[in-house]
């Protein structure tokens, strides 16, 4: 692959009504063969190519989608669709290559995948990332047995350098573990240089091996676990913040003392934002009947017996975020999605989807 190209285009005055994944290959078909010629060719590529095909990705979700392009082999033009990284985008950009038709001489890949060549390198902002500038050594925490925390140990590194070394490092995992195994096994990253090592050096060229162990490890002990939070107990909790103004907090407390959160090991927050400030922050009745419209909405889409147990919520500062953990990010981030879109003019609502498997998000109702 040889060229990459990001979509942060302006926005229309007038944004056009959303295509649908078949409307895009439907259009995709209608180019497919010029657009082959011009990767094949590899002249006016950005012209030609990322130019068209950017803002026709915008019409369907605005920056989310990202791509790279080349020729897969002679005959053969390959477009990787990529979230570059971004776990709230990932299941869209899954669900747009599933939808894609067969085409002769395409071949449309979801994801960056893992690199199947035996070396590895890339060279940034002066910098080289290979297996002779880095290698790792992982982290065993008796409290945390399930956590995968790596340092990743560079020639180069120096504190004042972290933010050069870092970025190229994570875009040498991208591409050597592939974009979903690097965001979705690695729990927690440090970075040191060589020379600062606290234990025994692992070849970087071992670290796919490695990963795939602890995962099959982590699989085998929590697959298909589930939790009924029928029966569960929930507080309340009653603050304030350090401006005045009251916190409201009901969290499942049952849930926090399970051991077996790792089965569990995304965190989805939905986050809505309303006018609170003639009321200490809190929603009016009109406000609260829609919050809790929309979070009934929620629980109906994420239910714990499918994987998706809700921890509680909190409401504070004209804020009221809801909790859940869950067994994956896929569907929460759909969900939250759609739910956004359909209430953009009602009340402002984002989300957050993160890893974290001890669940220590919620050590503040502990």
């Amino acid at each position: 692959m040889s060229f990459l190209k990001s979509l942060f285009n302006k926005k229309d005055a007038e944004a056009p009504a959303p295509l649908s994944y078949q409307d895009f290959w439907t259009w995709f078909q209608e180019h497919e063969k010029a657009f082959y010629e011009v990767i094949k060719s590899g002249n006016d590529i950005e012209q030609k190519f990322f130019d068209v095909l950017g803002p026709k990705l915008n019409e369907l979700k605005e920056r989310t989608f990202w791509y790279l392009s080349g020729m897969s082999d002679d005959t053969t033009a390959e477009l990787i669709l990529t979230a570059d990284g971004n776990l709230k985008h990932i299941p869209f950009v899954e669900e747009l290559a599933a939808a894609a038709p067969v085409l002769k001489n395409w071949k449309i890949t979801s994801l960056k995948q893992p690199s199947s060549s035996s070396t590895f390198g890339i060279k940034m902002n002066d910098y080289t990332f290979s297996e002779e500038t880095m290698s790792f050594y992982a982290h065993e925490n008796p409290e945390m047995p399930d956590q995968i925390e790596l340092t990743i140990l560079h020639t180069a590194y120096t504190p004042e350098n972290e933010s050069h070394i870092s970025h190229g490092a994570y875009i040498l995992l991208d591409n050597f573990l592939g974009e979903l195994n690097c965001v979705t096994t690695i729990d927690h990253i440090n970075f040191k240089n060589t020379k600062d090592a606290e234990k025994e050096l692992v070849p970087l060229a071992k670290l796919k091996d490695f990963l795939l162990w602890r995962e099959k490890e982590f699989i085998e002990k929590y697959e298909g676990l589930r939790h009924n939070t029928e029966k569960d107990s929930y507080s309340s909790f009653n603050g304030t913040l350090k401006n005045g103004l009251p916190i409201i907090a009901i969290v499942n407390t049952d849930i926090l003392q399970w051991n077996a959160k790792a089965s569990h090991p995304w965190i989805a927050i939905a986050i809505f934002k309303f006018e609170g400030d003639d009321n200490n922050g809190m929603p009016d009745d009109e406000t609260y009947h829609l919050l809790n419209t929309l979070e009934d909405r929620i629980m109906l889409e994420l239910k714990d017996s499918d994987g998706y147990i809700n921890i509680g919520r909190e409401t504070a500062n004209s804020t009221r975020e809801i909790y859940f953990s869950c067994h994956d990010f896929r569907k929460p981030a759909i969900v939250f999605d759609q739910i956004q879109k359909e209430n953009k003019e009602l009340i402002s609502f984002d989300f957050e989807i993160y890893k974290d498997k001890y669940w220590q998000t919620f050590n503040k109702y502990l």
